[in-house]
């Protein structure tokens, strides 16, 4: 075989095939987030490493974005993105609570110690197990709804607690338990089969009213006033949605049955 037939070859073209640069630059930036985040947990500076996982949210959120706009996608980049996720909504917000809050549950005795790091490590292997299960389902699953709390909304309930305790001065000795309860029920949350609309169906590129426009500003207007407190109260009503919407379909499914065996 000749050298201009091996450079043909589709083996020589996929071995030459590099990656995209631009969202891949996005998902590194939300891993280096992430990691911050940890190491700033570690320095003790709470406020720094949840402000951290939330700007990962908001890399992670371009990057996918960037990709299809721009029609750079790759399998590359799907597998990249999971593992910047795993660190940057999995790891980081586990060790960040840990280290603010949870590590306080030693002083109510041994039992309670373990639960604590336990706590940690249930959001960890649900972040992971949410990931992987997402990763198989993508191509079969319902594009409006996520199975399961999505991993970056989890992140932002657990990491946005932390900011607000940090915002307002607050030790994480008080919030042992809360926090214990709130991480432990996120992290099963993600492996849950309730399901989240995933706004996926909102198509920005099209027209819509002056009103939604104005809708927006009101959004960023109100976060701006107090970012922790506000970013806060929108993911955790988002957690909350789930399981309401659960509650409230079956009801209606037992509603339905006893009309049916009248």
């Amino acid at each position: 075989m000749d050298h201009d037939s091996v450079q043909d070859s589709p083996e020589f073209k996929q071995r030459r095939r590099g990656i995209y640069l631009l969202p891949n630059l996005l998902t590194t930036a939300a891993l280096f987030a992430g990691f911050y985040a940890i190491v700033a947990a570690m320095g003790g500076r709470f406020q720094a490493a949840a402000i951290a996982v939330f700007v990962a949210m908001v890399f992670d959120g371009l990057d996918g974005r960037v990709a299809r706009l721009t029609n750079t996608q790759s399998d590359f980049g799907t597998q990249y993105d999971s593992l910047s996720d795993m660190v940057s909504f999995g790891l980081a917000p586990a060790l960040v609570m840990y280290e603010w809050s949870l590590v306080h549950l030693i002083s109510a005795g041994w039992f309670w110690g373990k639960l604590g790091w336990l706590a940690a490590f249930v959001y960890a292997a649900g972040a992971a197990l949410r990931l992987a299960r997402f990763n198989t389902q993508v191509s079969t699953a319902d594009k409006r709804y996520f199975q399961g709390l999505p991993s970056p909304s989890a992140a932002a309930v657990v990491a946005g607690l932390v900011w607000v305790g940090a915002d307002l001065g607050l030790n994480g000795a008080d919030f042992m338990f809360p926090a214990l309860v709130v991480t432990a029920t996120v992290g099963i949350l993600m492996v849950s089969n309730i399901r989240y609309y995933s706004f996926k169906d909102l198509d920005l590129r099209n027209k819509v009213p002056f009103m939604a426009v104005f809708a927006v500003v009101l959004v960023f207007v109100l976060i701006s006033i107090d970012p922790p407190k506000v970013l806060f109260s929108l993911f955790l009503l988002y957690t909350l949605s789930g399981p309401a919407m659960y509650l409230i379909r079956a009801y209606r499914k037992r509603g339905t049955r006893k009309v049916d065996a009248r």
